[in-house]
């Protein structure tokens, strides 16, 4: 019997982002996933070394890859509908929950309690910090945007950098104390 969850997950890179937009790069959710999974390592592993914590860089960095996963089957709805009002987010949410036990459905039975963990992660914390990574990811997005001359981004800059500083996780106002500004540089003022 053949199984068709790897050729799906391989179909994230058709999904682009930012739909609603004007972009001067697209960017698909596959890429997009594995920003998501670099910052996501990158909080853990600044909340194990600089605040005391115990949390597996690499388990998060596994759910931060799939989290987007279900876009697959949903698409990636714009961030401004899906959470305009509580019923299309509570909508969107019973569809992402239906798209992800479609692809878990698409292992053989034996797999699926290990994918089960990292497609719909349990753990708050884990969720809360790729969560923290996934909007990190957003707003460097805006940073490559404007960088590029497009203003479209602008407001959606500062609507993400203000969703940012309300996120009380001390790792992520680590990283955007110490990492962030580098983002905004050129290649040769990274040299």
């Amino acid at each position: 019997m053949s199984h068709h969850f790897f050729p799906m997950i391989s179909r994230m890179r058709y999904i682009n982002r930012w739909g609603l937009m004007r972009n001067t790069r697209l960017e698909n959710i596959q890429e997009h996933s594995h920003m998501v999974a670099v910052l996501a390592h990158a909080l853990a592993v600044i909340e194990n070394e600089k605040f005391g914590g115990h949390v597996d860089p690499g388990g998060v960095a596994v759910a931060a890859l799939y989290h987007d996963a279900s876009e697959i089957l949903t698409g990636d709805m714009p961030t401004p509908i899906k959470y305009d009002n509580p019923a299309i987010q509570s909508a969107y949410k019973e569809v992402e929950t239906v798209a992800e036990q479609k692809l878990l459905s698409m292992l053989p039975s034996d797999l699926r309690p290990a994918y089960q963990e990292v497609i719909t992660p349990t753990d708050p914390h884990v969720q809360a910090l790729v969560k923290a990574a996934d909007k990190l990811s957003a707003y460097l997005k805006c940073v490559e945007e404007l960088k590029a001359g497009n203003t479209e981004f602008k407001k959606a800059k500062e609507q993400t950098f203000r969703a940012l500083n309300t996120a009380p996780i001390p790792a992520l106002t680590y990283f955007m104390d110490h990492f962030l500004d580098g983002f905004e540089l050129s290649l040769d003022e990274l040299n």
